[in-house]
């Protein structure tokens, strides 16, 4: 299976730390994870970590940039492999993340670890940028809407892996996961559930129940009498 190249600041006592704040981050949650129990994981000083990261939250930023910068080199891979080559890229991705993947999970779910869903965001209108001059109809959305909700969607099975592998009865973290995972994305993407005809319905609908006013809320008097 084809990786990502590693990185070569991940062979320093720095990028231990940094992968010992993951750790703790994912299974304890930010606010309950000390210094001294990340220092102790890395096999490092308490007084080292500060020296390198100056503070947690500092810490916690540079574990979020450690991800964009791996996210961005797994684009850039799939960017220049224009034939798809013999690449699940699902499972070149998942290996490449799955250290990280509590703590992602963990991180998205409380809604921290912004620069990472934004730097995914943005590469997902570069993406939805191009699909679009290939598009029969014009897109009635944002741009920047549909990358959020594309991204959102694409992150959700990080967060919810663990319901979506008691369903379908395999871990979707192992092999056997990243094989069935990346044919059902190939399905879905290549088979919509709406015709383009269904879809301008659909819409007009919308426009309508928008013009409408909506009914007013039944009264506290009414609920009473029922």
């Amino acid at each position: 299976m084809t990786t990502i190249s590693p990185d070569p600041e991940d062979l320093t006592a720095r990028a231990r730390i940094r992968d010992a704040a993951m750790l703790h981050f994912g299974e304890h949650g930010f606010e309950r994870t000390t210094i001294r129990e990340i220092a102790a994981t890395a096999g490092v000083s308490s007084g080292l970590v500060r020296h390198h990261f100056g503070s947690k939250q500092e810490l916690r930023e540079a574990c979020d940039a450690h991800l964009v910068k791996m996210v961005r080199r797994l684009n850039d891979q799939v960017r220049a492999d224009g034939a798809y080559s013999d690449v699940n890229y699902v499972a070149a991705a998942r290996a490449a993340t799955r250290p990280y993947q509590q703590y992602m999970g963990r991180a998205l779910a409380e809604g921290s670890a912004e620069p990472l869903f934004d730097e995914m965001v943005r590469l997902t209108e570069e993406w939805l940028a191009e699909a679009d001059r290939n598009r029969p109809d014009p897109p009635d959305v944002d741009l920047r809407i549909r990358a959020t909700v594309n991204t959102a969607m694409a992150l959700s099975v990080m967060v919810m892996h663990r319901h979506m592998s008691r369903v379908v009865g395999v871990d979707l973290l192992s092999p056997e996961g990243d094989q069935l995972l990346s044919r059902a994305l190939i399905d879905v993407y290549s088979h919509p559930l709406m015709s383009l005809e269904d879809a301008a319905l659909v819409r007009a609908a919308l426009d309508k129940a928008q013009q409408t006013p909506p009914p007013p809320p039944p009264s506290f008097e009414e609920d009473l009498d029922e």
